[in-house]
């Protein structure tokens, strides 16, 4: 299990529902253990063959009311199901992180090898990383109208300065942040609709070669790599805080692009 540090902050959150995707591990289970020590009830979605998942429920069921939402946000069925049996479940929404995604290589890509960048590259990062917050999205719509809630999508600095894992990924995050701007136009005024876009952070989510590990935090006006703690506080303060912010895209990468 991916162990994210101490919370550092927490709301109070009682009676509140959230569904957070991608939570087995780094920013989404972060950002579910933060929302759980802030009293909301939280499900838990992870790809249903992934072992991390249900690991991660049982650790969070010590903090509070945590269920599994097993689905793949990729497949239109399983991801509107998933989301079906959450709000089922907890009686209705109050928030929606959209967290779910893939690098959908082991190493970057350099840009300039466009022969590596194939088409099922393209599909796969499109499906998991853009199509499926608009999915999750319009399924959990009417839920979060009704409580006038909220979602938060993550989105990455990669969508701002275009430089990501592969193209395909600075593309479908860069998707992510205008997707944002239309969800907080198309659901407003009840629901408020946030991204975050999150810089470095200390994580196995691919291999980064040493050199630019290091570059990233040398770079970084505070000097280090982002904690996945640290993104969720934003998260969560977006999705129950922030009252008149909607449509906004957070940078959270402690000064990396400044």
């Amino acid at each position: 299990m991916e162990q994210s540090r101490k919370s550092m902050v927490t709301f109070g959150l009682n009676g509140k529902a959230a569904l957070v995707t991608g939570a087995a591990s780094g920013i989404g289970f972060a950002s579910a253990k933060m929302l759980l020590e802030s009293g909301a009830k939280v499900a838990l979605n992870f790809l249903p063959d992934d072992p991390r998942g249900p690991k991660a429920v049982a650790e969070l069921q010590t903090i509070g009311k945590a269920i599994a939402a097993p689905g793949d946000v990729a497949d239109p069925v399983s991801a509107e199901r998933m989301i079906s049996n959450a709000v089922s479940e907890f009686g209705g929404l109050d928030l929606l992180v959209n967290n779910a995604g893939a690098p959908g290589v082991k190493e970057p890509i350099p840009a300039t090898r466009l022969d590596l960048v194939t088409e099922e590259l393209w599909d796969t990062l499109l499906q998991v990383n853009l199509v499926s917050v608009f999915r999750c999205s319009r399924a959990a719509a009417s839920a979060l109208k009704a409580s006038k809630g909220a979602i938060v999508n993550v989105a990455s600095t990669a969508a701002i300065d275009a430089r990501g894992s592969t193209i395909p990924y600075a593309a479908a995050k860069a998707g992510v942040v205008t997707l944002t701007r239309n969800f907080a136009r198309a659901l407003s005024p009840e629901v408020r609709v946030n991204a975050v876009a999150p810089g470095f952070i200390d994580s196995t989510w691919i291999n980064w070669p040493e050199e630019t590990r290091r570059d990233a935090t040398e770079k970084a006006l505070l000097k280090r790599a982002i904690q996945p703690a640290e993104i969720a506080e934003v998260i969560v303060y977006l999705g129950f805080g922030a009252s008149m912010i909607t449509g906004t895209t957070v940078l959270v990468d402690g000064g990396l692009l400044a």
